[in-house]
């Protein structure tokens, strides 16, 4: 008996991800949960260096103003409640400080710059369709930072205006890194505050726009995670008790799915022999002193060694 419907999912046969590729995600929270199994898993991997950005203009803004290395000044800073923010980041990088946030701005278009220029791989996730425009400045925002409603207008993208965003970012990277591999892929995160129709419009919006652009023979690729969620995983116990977030357990399930298409073969045998060294560190002992326990460490410390013989950038 079949309970459930398997996505086919083909593994890539070129411009898979190993051991020293260099990926870059960006993109919505889902690209956070992702990022954290490459880290887990010792990848060479930037994640999100201006904070979560929901919509591709977003991206596309900050990935030409790092291409361009179109430094922030104190006027593009906002103050609210006290804290200092910036309408193109996430309130992760908010502080008390101005000089602390265009410091930190500054130094992240910098960082990023050098991360675009070295990414094998750049995975993009978007998160909705749905932009806040401020209104006295006229200009949409990545995050409002809790200034109040009435001074933003909320708008739809269109297929056309993200598809377009989608080339601009293609255009902007691959003009100063023509190699580079592009994995777009959609939220599973569902964006109820919007409404149940709204969040389902905008989904389709950004599948169709992906879809538009999506081309193998240009390093161009789509990976189904928002269709694995909704169509394999179709069960509110993989949603963690929001009923909005994927859970560990579907996290889990989406990295192997996306373990068998682009990672290699050999990546896959030594991520797994990260994992087993990962799992060796956390373990805590009863009794950290006893010989058995030093020897645990001592083998331990050996299969370390090993592996970074071979892999000098993975570090623990």
């Amino acid at each position: 008996m079949k309970l459930k419907t398997n996505i086919p999912l083909q593994s890539q046969q070129h411009n898979q991800i190993d051991y020293n590729s260099k990926i870059m995600l960006l993109g919505s929270c889902f690209s956070e949960n992702i990022g954290s199994k490459f880290k887990y898993y010792k990848f060479q991997n930037t994640v999100n260096p201006f904070g979560i950005l929901f919509h591709p203009l977003a991206i596309e803004n900050l990935i030409a103003r790092a291409i361009n290395k179109d430094f922030y000044s104190e006027g593009e800073l906002i103050q609210h409640n006290e804290v200092w923010s910036c309408f193109d980041t996430h309130s992760r990088l908010d502080t008390i400080s101005k000089g602390d946030l265009l410091k930190s701005l500054n130094d992240q278009i910098e960082l990023t710059h050098q991360h675009l220029n070295a990414s094998s791989h750049i995975i993009i996730t978007l998160g909705t369709a749905w932009v806040y425009r401020h209104i006295a400045t006229d200009k949409l925002v990545a995050n409002c930072h809790k200034v109040p409603q009435k001074q933003f207008l909320k708008e739809l993208l269109s297929v056309e205006q993200i598809a377009e965003s989608l080339e601009a970012i293609v255009s902007l990277v691959k003009s100063i890194n023509p190699k580079v591999n592009f994995i777009f892929t959609v939220s599973p995160v569902r964006h109820l505050k919007d409404g149940f129709v709204e969040n389902n419009r905008s989904k389709a919006h950004l599948l169709s726009a992906i879809h538009h652009i999506v081309e193998p023979r240009k390093q161009l690729y789509y990976f189904p995670s928002y269709e694995i969620v909704m169509d394999e995983l179709r069960d509110y116990r993989f949603y963690s008790t929001d009923m909005i977030h994927p859970n560990d357990l579907a996290i889990d399930y989406i990295w192997e799915k996306f373990n068998t298409v682009w990672l290699t073969e050999e990546a896959i045998k030594v991520s797994e022999k990260v994992g087993s060294i990962q799992a060796k560190k956390a373990h805590r002992p009863f009794n950290p002193n006893s010989e058995a326990h030093q020897k645990f460490l001592a083998k331990l410390e050996l299969e370390i060694e090993d592996l970074q013989a071979k892999f000098p950038d993975i570090l623990f």
